[in-house]
């Protein structure tokens, strides 16, 4: 018997044998087992559960002398991946883990294994080291590392889309699934996952961002960005060339950034579109698409979450038959959509309305919409001009960003125009000074700013709100009268559900500071006031700032009050 136990069993099972920790029938049995299903012995002795993986690993360690590595705790970018062929790897289950000089340390369960240690001697020409690790561990690394780029595409995407994009005429861009080729086609499908996922989700962007050792992509959803995918690094390439082709951009220039447009049909009355931005990195081309949702103008002002008297203030100023209205915020704060929103409501039949943007995000039928070509010659000022050339009722400018523009604007503004633009300050009242800085002359502005509008994005909280109870000495000095602090009313905090992801926060509410131009400040404009003293005026007018609208959404159970107090730190 002892003659058969040497011939038919390796030196792993023998050892155990011999040390008692299997029977020659078990070990046998094992063994057969593990040739009929084409697998270690290991294998088939964790399979079993006869011996659990660390006990296997340490009996071989201790009965073999060699070393035991938990590979867990192994640092992956260490590995010398590339030292044993693939082929290799899955046939013995082995993993070179590091080499130096003419020697090279191999992870295996079963040192034992004297023919998968000859064939990486022979294939390499190194001085092998065996090291002990669990066989469980290391099974479960060797499938990671031979899993394709496309295997691993598939299992993010885990369903089939064929989606359907065009280009800014209308014309169908073919990419779907039957249109390119086979090797292509998981990385098609899984772009196609990801804009689907980001549109059901809500997000503003998606940002595909290449490092030296991963690739992640992320969703910027009510303001924050979140990953949500880690696709192969090696797939980065072929993603940014796919999303390129369908953006229109030149899939042979890695160099220099680029910009450009792609739309998305949902359905017959629905599309989306994406603004698409490259930017070469140090490990390849980042990705950032906006996506524009037409829908988002269609909601009204009601919408946005203006309060009753500052809504009434903003539609009598767009209602004005001249003047200029001017949204003030940084950038993210939903400017943008409040312009948009305003256009909407003035775009009648009976009505020329012009836009010059950089670029138009959002198409709006019955607007003549110019995109800014700066290389061109196309710029604020230049497309104003034309603009006042054009018989315009209502003159919408992107950003008043120089003296030229706003000189222009507010000389349309002043003969008979009412003109709708943003500017990049911090509120209402500094705004004006901020034109004044500019070099207008107060007279002009005086005359011609007939309101501003200054906002911010707070975040909403979810329906898994909960009830919070704060010290009245804290609600104080943040913000709230004593009045205010008398406990008649319900703060509530973010919660967490599967709603809002575990956030508390689902969707974004408007903060604003609406501020009309009254005789009185623009007295204070006309005698060189600055934008303190006008602050004061507005808040002896009764105009709300932005910490006391973002309060009243806090005493509303709109937001809580962390997120007001972080949105309105100026």
């Amino acid at each position: 018997m002892t003659v058969i136990l040497q011939t038919t069993l390796g030196g792993l099972a023998r050892a155990m044998v011999q040390q008692a920790r299997l029977t020659e029938g078990e070990a046998e049995s094992l063994a057969r087992l593990a040739a009929a299903a084409d697998r270690s012995f290991v294998d088939q002795l964790i399979a079993s559960e006869r011996m659990k993986p660390q006990e296997i690993a340490s009996f071989a360690a201790g009965t073999f002398g060699y070393p035991l590595l938990d590979i867990a705790a192994f640092d992956l970018d260490r590995m010398a991946q590339d030292a044993i062929d693939r082929k290799l790897m899955q046939t013995h289950q082995v993993v070179a883990l590091l080499r130096r000089g003419n020697r090279l340390a191999v992870a295996l369960a079963d040192p034992t294994n004297l023919r998968a240690l000859d064939e990486i001697r022979f294939q390499t020409g190194f001085v092998v080291d065996p090291v002990v690790v669990e066989g469980d561990k290391l099974a479960a690394l060797v499938a990671k590392f031979l899993e394709t780029p496309e295997a691993t595409l598939k299992a993010l995407t885990n369903e089939e889309f064929n989606l359907e994009f065009e280009d800014e005429n209308g014309k169908n861009i073919a990419i779907g699934i039957d249109s390119i080729e086979v090797d292509d086609a998981p990385v098609v499908k899984f772009i196609q996952k990801i804009l689907h996922d980001a549109i059901a989700e809500g997000a503003s962007d998606i940002h595909f961002e290449p490092y030296e050792k991963y690739y992640r992509i992320r969703y910027r959803t009510d303001g924050v960005l979140r990953e949500v995918a880690q696709p192969p690094v090696v797939v980065k390439e072929r993603i940014a060339s796919r999303i390129k082709v369908i953006s229109r951009l030149d899939i042979s220039e890695k160099r220099i950034p680029q910009d450009g447009r792609m739309k998305l049909v949902l359905t017959k009355n629905k599309t989306i579109d994406f603004r698409v931005s490259t930017l070469p990195t140090l490990y390849g081309e980042k990705i950032v698409m906006r996506i524009l949702d037409p829908s988002s103008v269609q909601l009204g002002i009601e919408a946005l979450g203006y309060e009753p008297e500052q809504r009434d203030a903003l539609v009598a100023a767009i209602n004005r038959p001249y003047g200029m209205v001017l949204v003030t915020g940084p950038t993210g704060s939903g400017k943008t959509v409040s312009l948009y929103t305003c256009l909407n409501l003035l775009n009648k039949a009976g009505v020329n309305i012009s836009t010059a943007e950089d670029p138009a995000e959002i198409n709006l039928p019955g607007v003549n919409q110019v995109n800014i070509n700066e290389k061109a010659g196309l710029n604020f000022a230049a497309a104003l001009k034309s603009f006042l050339r054009q018989d315009p009722d209502i003159i919408m400018v992107g950003e008043i960003r120089d003296l030229d523009t706003a000189e222009i604007a507010i000389k349309a503004a002043q003969t008979g125009h009412l003109v709708l633009s943003t500017v990049h300050t911090n509120d209402a009242p500094s705004t004006l000074s901020r034109m004044l800085n500019m070099g207008l002359a107060a007279f002009n502005i005086a005359s011609s700013v007939i309101l501003i509008t200054a906002q911010r994005l707070a975040r909403r909280l979810c329906n898994c709100k909960t009830p919070l109870s704060i010290p009245m000495e804290a609600l104080i000095q943040a913000g709230f009268s004593e009045e205010d602090s008398d406990g008649q009313w319900q703060l509530y905090g973010p919660g967490g559900c599967e709603r809002c992801k575990g956030s508390g926060y689902k969707g974004r509410v408007g903060i604003y500071q609406v501020m009309p131009i009254s005789e009185e400040i623009g007295r204070i404009i006309m005698t060189g006031g600055n934008a303190i003293d006008i602050a004061d005026q507005a808040r002896r007018e009764g105009i709300k700032d932005l910490r006391q609208s973002g309060l009243l959404k806090v005493k509303q159970g709109v937001t809580s009050l962390e997120e007001v107090l972080a949105c309105t730190n100026d």
